[in-house]
């Protein structure tokens, strides 16, 4: 008779348990920090300002309290929250022309030419790349009031339109991921610097174009200090200013706004329709966002 061999159960190696563990916590960490706040704001538009004190947190209104914050929202200064998107709108995507116009050929000079001044101005790219955005609103203020163009769209539209870390990103990827062999053989062909940029090199920069546009859009659309210094009218905001200006009229934060009061429902919605925007265009742009962000990562 044959013995019959009866193996032991499979166990888990104990080794892997210790990492298991902290890629449990960090997930629960990232849950804790980043998703339940988002969902807390998302829930927040459905209810009524009592349920959103008194209720669970983590729970759903009713789609009546959804419907009724959103008429009370557009309410507000004769439907003010649809100009201030509009004016976002506008600001981000006139930035983001320019923006593409100027760092993407800044960027490829910068990497593939040779010139007097060149480690000079990318040493400057880098410094005011690296500078908060707050250091530089009194000295672009001074800057706007000296040419005339205060209270004007432009005074938001071009200095975000100079986009000091889309001409890094542009340079990190023609030096990286752009054989300069291809761009020197098209040159030997007979091609100039401008048709060599045009035919060759932009169109194997798309990953990049994506990525500084994608970049250039949220700074834009996120923009907060220099508008509220910029633009002294409501009419002028952008949907980021214009949800501060709907904070200062929230009753629990300032009891003396008397008829023109948002509830904090209705503020959680102005948030809403304030990100949904960057949000779709990520949706859209996130293969090419991938692609550009991998391009440079290895050397060809």
């Amino acid at each position: 008779m044959s013995r019959s061999h009866h193996r032991p159960p499979h166990r888990r190696p104990v080794r892997h348990l210790p990492s298991r563990l902290l890629t449990g916590s960090v997930l629960a960490v990232f849950l804790a920090f980043f998703v339940l706040p988002v969902l807390w704001l998302v829930l927040a538009a459905t209810k009524t300002d009592q349920q959103l004190v008194h209720d669970n947190p983590l729970s759903f209104g009713s789609w009546h309290a959804l419907k009724a914050n959103w008429h009370a929202l557009t309410a507000f200064q004769d439907n003010a929250v649809m100009q201030w998107l509009g004016n976002s709108a506008l600001y981000a995507v006139i930035s983001l022309v320019i923006t593409l116009g100027v760092a993407i050929p800044a960027g490829y000079a910068l990497a593939m030419t040779e010139f007097r001044g060149r480690h000079t101005l990318l040493f400057a790219t880098l410094v005011v790349m690296l500078m908060p955005n707050a250091t530089l609103v009194v000295p672009l203020f001074l800057e706007i009031n000296a040419v005339h163009l205060i209270g004007t769209m432009w005074s938001i539209i071009l200095p975000y339109s100079f986009y000091p870390f889309g001409v890094y990103l542009t340079y990190i990827y023609f030096t990286t991921a752009v054989p300069k062999d291809l761009l020197a053989a098209a040159r030997m062909d007979g091609c100039s610097e401008f048709r060599v940029f045009w035919h060759i090199a932009l169109p194997l920069a798309t990953p990049v174009v994506a990525l500084v546009g994608f970049f250039s859009f949220v700074a834009n659309w996120t923009n907060y200090f220099l508008p509220y210094v910029m633009l002294p009218e409501s009419s002028q905001m952008p949907i980021q200013v214009g949800v501060g200006t709907l904070l200062s009229n929230v009753p629990s934060f300032n009891p003396t706004v008397g008829d023109l009061a948002i509830q904090r429902p209705q503020l959680a919605l102005a948030t809403l329709v304030a990100i949904t925007p960057v949000l779709i265009v990520f949706l859209f742009a996130q293969r090419f966002l991938v692609s550009g962000m991998l391009a440079g990562a290895t050397k060809e």
